[in-house]
């Protein structure tokens, strides 16, 4: 087998770990807007933890896409024709997210914040839905015939797998986000927030440990079993941690389960990039969806350059606005009055 795929293989899941890492909090404390804030400065206090990230979490989930494209022109088009109608609604949440972020702020009244405030909320649900059954139906299998095509009507996708991913992404995204509120904040949010995390951790784990046992269990690697075991190991560390008021471990911790869970669920369905629920002749796998040696080749010296950059980057972000917020360090919000035309 040719080392190229196998190392683009990699590549992408990497990218997909580090778009669930960072972008998991900031969907999270997306959905949190309704459910844990209480009163405007609590929710102002949560936008101000992801504002200057959050657009920067989400070229994971571009870079991500554009390297299955480059690298798995076959994947590409078998997942994305095949999941077209979830992978719309992901976008239009996605879309109607990153606009409330921005108009949020704009008009100072209540009904225009919580208009934007559900905009946020339900954004985030849907798109953190839809990519974790996405992933899970990436791992699982969807009903393709040898030329790679679905079989089945629109909705064939939508299977108990399915349903199973989309819930271990938005159970994950709520509990990473409780632990980063908890790392980002001071103050009664963040008491709250560690207690959500005690209290919660757990069921909002669950389902992606399921997902990861039922793919081990398909594919029976040894290796998967020991990080699906490194994964629950460090699930409990970020418990412990919390209890014992260390949130950065936990946070840290709760990251370190993630890695270990995904990596177990990439590493037990390799080289299968894609499986086939009609027949296992018509999977794809690293050798017959990658493009050539040569492309594959380029985007290895480019990405070689392009990721440091972006790490770099991105690290020093996190750097930069690394204190702790909180209801005191707000300030008070201003009401612009509209321009208006003419002389006095």
């Amino acid at each position: 087998m040719d080392f190229l795929p196998t190392l683009w293989f990699i590549l992408i899941a990497v990218l997909w770990i580090g778009y669930l890492f960072l972008e998991g909090f900031d969907l999270g404390v997306g959905m949190l807007m309704k459910t844990f804030a209480r009163g405007e400065k609590e929710r102002r206090v949560l936008l101000n933890t992801v504002g200057p990230v959050w657009d920067g979490n989400e070229v994971w989930l571009l870079t991500a896409g554009g390297a299955t494209f480059a690298a798995f022109p076959f994947w590409y088009a078998s997942l994305f024709s095949a999941l077209y109608i979830p992978l719309v609604f992901v976008l239009l949440g996605l879309i109607f997210r990153a606009v409330a972020f921005e108009y949020r702020g704009k008009v100072h009244s209540d009904t225009w914040r919580k208009t934007w405030d559900w905009a946020i909320s339900l954004g985030s649900l849907v798109a953190a839905f839809g990519i974790g059954a996405m992933l899970a139906l990436t791992t699982t299998g969807l009903p393709l015939n040898e030329n790679g095509d679905r079989v089945g009507g629109p909705f064939a996708w939508f299977t108990w797998y399915a349903v199973i991913g989309g819930l271990a992404v938005v159970g994950f995204a709520l509990i990473h986000a409780a632990a980063f509120v908890a790392l980002k904040t001071d103050g009664e949010i963040r008491h709250r927030a560690r207690r959500l995390v005690g209290r919660w951790m757990p069921l909002g784990l669950a389902p992606m440990a399921v997902w990861a046992v039922a793919v081990a269990l398909e594919n029976g690697k040894w290796f998967s079993w020991i990080l699906i075991a490194v994964a629950v190991a460090a699930a409990v560390a970020s418990w412990i941690a919390n209890r014992a008021n260390r949130e950065g471990f936990s946070f840290l911790a709760m990251g370190t389960f993630l890695l270990a869970g995904a990596a177990a669920i990439f590493s037990a369905v390799y080289p299968v990039v894609l499986p086939s629920t009609l027949n296992p002749l018509w999977n794809l796998t690293v050798e017959n969806a990658s493009s050539s040696s040569y492309t594959l080749g380029l985007m290895s010296v480019v990405a070689a350059v392009g990721v440091p950059l972006v790490l770099a980057y991105q690290a020093w972000t996190y750097w930069v606005f690394r204190k702790r917020i909180s209801v005191k360090s707000l300030p008070a919000p201003i009401d612009f009055a509209p321009a208006v035309g003419g002389a006095s």
